[in-house]
Parts: structure tokens; sequence; C-alpha cells
């Protein structure tokens, strides 16, 4: 069975579905791997790092999606990419489920069985296989790294032949996986963190990682899906949420919103008055941009300035970080295809909890 690699064309995207360590893992399993020529490139992966493990270059996009059983991206396909597949081929990719049905629609014209990696099942025996966790890790590091940057201060306390520096104060709004790897970035470069979030387990994650915890009395075991996110708050619950959060805010440096719930709008978190109350020099880095935003100034893909305060709206930050986020997310691909592939042969069973969960499209049907 072979398994193509195709070069990513999507803008800001620099990553690859498969890194060569996870390519050369399918390769010793007895499976042929098939690499567009330059996929790894922009990742820090040139051809001869895949040829040297087994894998076999092709010289264009054509080659690489006809005549394959699998196809693995990491962007969802073009109409153009789609009409290149061969039918009855599988795809692993991010999919974006409800924002592209008409390529939905033409997968299912082509019977290609279509897996969506954003659909990974929140259980422990697909935690390996989790890209948005992964993903999440790498953002959540390069927001701090993007706010120190813009921050008109140093971020450690610092002893100086001038004088003592204070450290600066960091707030990160979301404890989830993003919102954890901020925290533990933001201290180990000294700054003094605090956190919020309104599911149980978070408030313990956030003080083992040395971070302080606001607003504990607005926690609640009603605050958390089944699936470990989130849900939406009533008026009263956002109420208080929000007010938890206009009189911590003022007194921060650098802000960090991870907030999200899968399927809908990001919840609204920093408002304008809010942003009017902080510290001029301050920096806010809203991670939630691409699904709405958790601030009400942020803008997708741009940086704003008001009042004084820096509003950073990056989009894809996990492919600002290509290589070790194309190892992380080779790797959850691989631990996908060891489930996927007996004997040497895919199995697409829609029954299975892991694949059932992640089909978008499935013998000529649109499951999702």
């Amino acid at each position: 069975m072979r398994i193509s690699v195709p070069t990513e064309t999507a803008p800001r995207e620099h990553r690859v579905a498969l890194a060569p360590e996870s390519a050369g893992r399918l390769i010793k399993s007895g499976l042929e791997v098939a690499v567009q020529r330059g996929a790894g490139q922009r990742a820090g992966f040139r051809d001869d790092a895949y040829s040297s493990i087994g894998a076999v270059l092709v010289d264009d996009a054509r080659a690489a999606f006809s005549g394959s059983g699998v196809i693995v991206k990491v962007q969802p396909p073009t109409r153009d990419e789609v009409a290149l597949t061969s039918e009855g081929a599988t795809l692993v990719s991010l999919m974006r489920p409800g924002q592209h049905a008409e390529i939905a629609q033409e997968l299912a014209k082509r019977r290609v069985n279509a897996l969506a990696l954003e659909l990974v099942p929140r259980i422990t025996r697909a935690q390996s296989m989790d890209v948005l966790s992964s993903q999440s890790t790498v953002a959540g590091y390069k927001a701090v790294l993007l706010g120190a940057a813009e921050l008109g201060k140093f971020l450690p306390m610092l002893t100086t032949a001038a004088g003592n520096v204070s450290p600066a104060k960091v707030f990160v709004i979301g404890a989830g996986v993003s919102g954890l790897q901020a925290i533990a970035t933001a201290r180990r470069l000294g700054g003094v963190v605090s956190a919020f979030d309104v599911r149980p387990a978070a408030k313990e994650q956030v003080e083992s990682l040395g971070a302080s915890f606001i607003a504990a009395d607005l926690v609640s075991a009603s605050a958390e899906t089944a699936g470990g996110y989130a849900r939406v708050q009533t008026d009263d619950e956002q109420h208080r949420t929000l007010s938890a959060i206009a009189g911590h805010i003022k007194d921060v440096d650098l802000v960090i919103t991870t907030a999200q719930i899968p399927g809908r709008r990001a919840p609204m978190l920093v408002t304008a008055d809010m942003v009017q109350t902080m510290r001029a020099g301050s920096v806010i880095v809203d991670l939630a941009v691409e699904t709405g935003g958790n601030c009400e100034l942020s803008k997708a893909g741009e940086t704003v300035r008001a009042f004084d305060v820096t509003i950073i709206g990056p989009l894809n930050l996990a492919s600002s970080v290509a290589f070790h986020a194309s190892q992380m997310f080779g790797r959850n691909i691989l631990a996908l295809l060891q489930h996927l592939v007996k004997d040497g042969r895919l199995a697409v069973d829609p029954a299975d909890e892991i694949t059932g969960a992640m089909l978008l499209t499935y013998e000529g049907k649109v499951m999702k």
C-alpha cells in the first residue's frame, strides 16, 4: 500500500504531514511512502532526508495524489487536489467540517474516504493521534514569544548595575493545551503568571505549573462537557466571568487568550472597555482569532493598536514553528495509520469508535 505526502499549497503553511522519522517507521513496517519533491523543504526537511530512509520522491502533485491508497495532508484539499485524487483512495487531513461543504461533496463524488483530523475523539487510546492538541502546544509556546517580542518590557526580574527590573505580569485566559503551554513558557521566561478557566481540572493544572489561578469561585463541574471542553456559559455565568477578567486584566502586561468552544464562535472575554483599562504598552495575543476571537478588538491576521495596547491576531501559528510542528503532526498521523492498517492493508471501519468519529465522507456519502 502506498502512502503519499504532497506539498502543502495553502498560504502561510510551512508544515509537512509526515516528517522523515515518521515516514521511516511506516516504511520499516512494510508500507511504501511517496513524497512530493520539496514537500518538507519549508519545515527544514530536505528531499534527501526522505530518500535516505527509503521514501520514493515524486515530481509533482499529480504524481503524489494519483495512484495512492492513502494521501496525508495538513490543510484541507483544494478542488484541484480533489480532482487529482484517485477514486476510492483515503484522504487524511484537517478538513474543517462544516466550513467546506462543497469540498466534502466533491470527495464523496469521487468515493474518497476522508478522515478529518479535527474529529479525533477525546478518548485515551486516541490521544496519540490528536493533532489539535499537538499543534495547540506549538501555538501556546509561540504566542508567548510573539507577545514578549512586542512587549516593551523584560519578562524576567533582573538585577543590574542600573538597578532592579520587576518581572512582567502575564495573564492566560483558558487553560487547555495551548493555555497550559503558554503558562509553562511564560514561567520559563521569568514572568509572573496568572490564569483563568471555568473547568474544575484547570485549577490544579495551572497551579502545578507555578501560576496563580484567579476567580476560583467561578469554577464549576457543570462547566465542562464530556469531551473535556468548556460549554457555552449562561448569561449570568458570562457576566460573572467578564467581571472577574475585568478586575484582573488592568494590572497585567501580557495577555494570552486561548478559549474556544468546538463548533461555535469563540467566547468574547476581553471587551473594548477592558482593553481601555489596561496599562499603556500592554500586549494581547488572541489565539482564538481564527474562530472569531476572545478579544473584541482583535482582527484575524492583523496587529491592531487601540488605547495604547497592541492586539495580535495570529493565523496558523503552529506553522511558524514548522520543524517541530511537523514532527509532532507526523507522529499523530503515524499513530492513526498504525491503527488503520491491518496486515499491510487499510481498514476503514465506520463502526470503529475512532475511525467512525473521524469519517467526513465514506463510500460516496457525506457523513457529517
